[in-house]
């Protein structure tokens, strides 16, 4: 078996996809802290995995860059 996943590398890998993500949809972290009413600092902090989002957060998220949950979640 390999190495356990931390709770820091779900937090890395998450932020990974959302960034992936909203680089496609071609949104600046400006833009998209703009759309969920957030400091674009909380979403840079998020992208490099310093926070944990909440599940409203994360729906919130996905409603800004248009896209369902589960996209942001496989990682």
């Amino acid at each position: 078996m390999g190495k356990p996943i931390t709770h820091r590398d779900i937090l890395e890998k998450f932020g990974a996809r959302l960034q992936k993500v909203r680089k496609e949809k071609r949104i600046s972290q400006e833009e998209l802290a703009a759309r969920l009413s957030m400091h674009r600092t909380y979403v840079g902090m998020i992208e490099r995995g310093e926070r944990n989002p909440t599940i409203r957060t994360l729906y919130k998220i996905a409603k800004a860059l248009k896209v369902n949950a589960s996209e942001l979640l496989p990682f």
